[in-house]
């Protein structure tokens, strides 16, 4: 999850543009800060990336930088802006562009910036004189959209600055419908104070592209009305078997078990059904229909559990989740940190399980590892299984595997002896042996 970089010594170990490297001298800036250490040399790749970074981390830095030597490094003749920086407030909005200037003041780019408030003809003319940068706010790009006068079709970089703020301010369709006026082989760059944003994972779903993460804070800040459990299992029918416990003794209002596939997910909605609890399935190959209906009966208490998989739990926003059980360990951090986001809403406590088996331990590892925290482990007395987690563990938390014994490799000459003897014998056919075979009879 985590980008494994060794952290350079300075800001000239980027190799950044040399007119970058006079702005950041003359600011007086020394040794990168941890966001910039990890996001800078990705962002440099021309790779899509989900930041997770607090407040005056140097984070506008490190978007800022690698855009800039971007720039000025791959020239364009085509006319349009070439980097697009949203930003939720006019006053941040200022900010950045302050520092983008100081950024660039040893170079010939063009900056622009357009917030609500001010002149709209001057902004038009702002977009039309073909700036390289523009810092804008999503309402008033908007207003300029309808205008028609943005070009953002040979956009390079689209950067979301603070995504979290911004969608809590109600700027998501705002957005999702900026994005899709830019051009779709841009690079875009997604800023946020926390990714256990709900939206934020929603929208990076929709925005990102084979993207990295960087997270730089403590994930679990944000889920501190959540309990995180682990339950060891034995195998998947010992899952079952503690999976319809837990739904038939914890107390919950509504329950959401997720499976990593759609014909498991079917499997434990009959299974839980002969254990008599009220649940329905959900999943991606319904139709719309059946997933109206399902999601009524889930919303109006008919039913108070539903299985589901990622793909068909997406934009899923049920009020009274107060369980979350993970059957399956997902396969990332990421969708984890989305499954569990469910409950725990709105300063209410939730709870969350991971049934966990011998084969997902260094998966639920990984995923601890990249929230930085430690679960807690829970045992079902009434089912308590055998498995109890490795003998050994790496400092890494993952399970420590048994050596395999070394066989001694045959030598060339052996080899060499090997195959001239498999060659004598091609075409041979084998003679019976005239030796009778041995009396067994009792």
């Amino acid at each position: 999850m985590q980008p494994d970089l060794t952290p350079p010594l300075s800001f000239a170990d980027f190799q950044l543009d040399g007119q970058l490297l006079s702005a950041i001298s003359q600011l007086g800036f020394t040794r990168p800060t941890p966001v910039q250490q990890h996001a800078i040399p990705l962002a440099l790749t021309h790779k899509d990336l989900l930041v997770s970074a607090e407040t005056g981390s140097g984070k506008t830095a490190a978007f800022l930088l690698p855009t800039l030597h971007r720039l000025l490094t791959e020239r364009s003749t085509l006319f349009g802006t070439r980097a697009l920086i949203l930003s939720p407030t006019r006053e941040l909005a200022r900010q950045t562009f302050d520092h983008c200037r100081q950024l660039a003041q040893f170079t010939q780019l063009k900056i622009g910036l357009i917030t609500g408030g001010e002149d709209f003809k001057q902004q038009q003319g702002t977009l039309r004189r073909n700036a390289g940068i523009i810092i804008v706010t999503p309402g008033r790009l908007l207003e300029l959209m309808e205008q028609n006068a943005p070009d953002f079709s040979h956009l390079d970089v689209l950067i979301l600055d603070e995504a979290d703020r911004m969608l809590d301010m109600g700027f998501n369709d705002a957005v999702m419908t900026i994005a899709g006026r830019c051009n779709k082989e841009r690079q875009t760059l997604l800023f946020s104070a926390t990714l256990t944003h709900y939206g934020v994972i929603k929208i990076a779903d929709k925005l990102l592209k084979n993207h990295k993460v960087v997270a730089l804070n403590t994930l679990h800040d944000g889920h501190s009305n959540i309990q995180q459990q682990i339950v060891l299992a034995d195998d998947n029918d010992h899952k079952q078997k503690l999976l319809a416990w837990l739904l038939l003794h914890e107390t919950y209002d509504k329950a959401l078990v997720f499976s990593n596939t759609r014909v498991k997910a079917i499997e434990l909605e009959g299974m839980l059904r002969a254990h008599g609890v009220r649940v329905c399935v959900l999943h991606g190959e319904m139709d719309h229909q059946d997933r109206k209906r399902t999601m009524a009966l889930f919303r109006d208490g008919v039913v108070n559990a539903l299985v589901s998989t990622d793909l068909a739990a997406r934009g899923l926003d049920v009020k009274g989740i107060n369980l979350v059980i993970n059957f399956d360990i997902p396969r990332n951090g990421i969708d984890y940190i989305h499954r569990i986001g469910r409950t725990g809403r709105a300063d209410e406590q939730g709870v969350t399980l991971a049934l966990v088996k011998s084969t997902e331990w260094n998966l639920m590892s990984s995923i601890a590892r990249f929230l930085k925290q430690t679960f807690e482990r829970r045992t079902i007395k009434e089912l308590e299984g055998s498995y109890k987690g490795p003998k050994k563990l790496k400092s890494s938390g993952k399970a420590a595997g048994v050596k395999k014994k070394t066989v001694p490799k045959k030598t060339v000459a052996e080899k060499v002896k090997v195959r001239h003897r498999d060659k004598k014998n091609i075409g041979k056919r084998r003679v019976p042996s005239n030796k009778p075979e041995p009396n067994t009879a009792g």
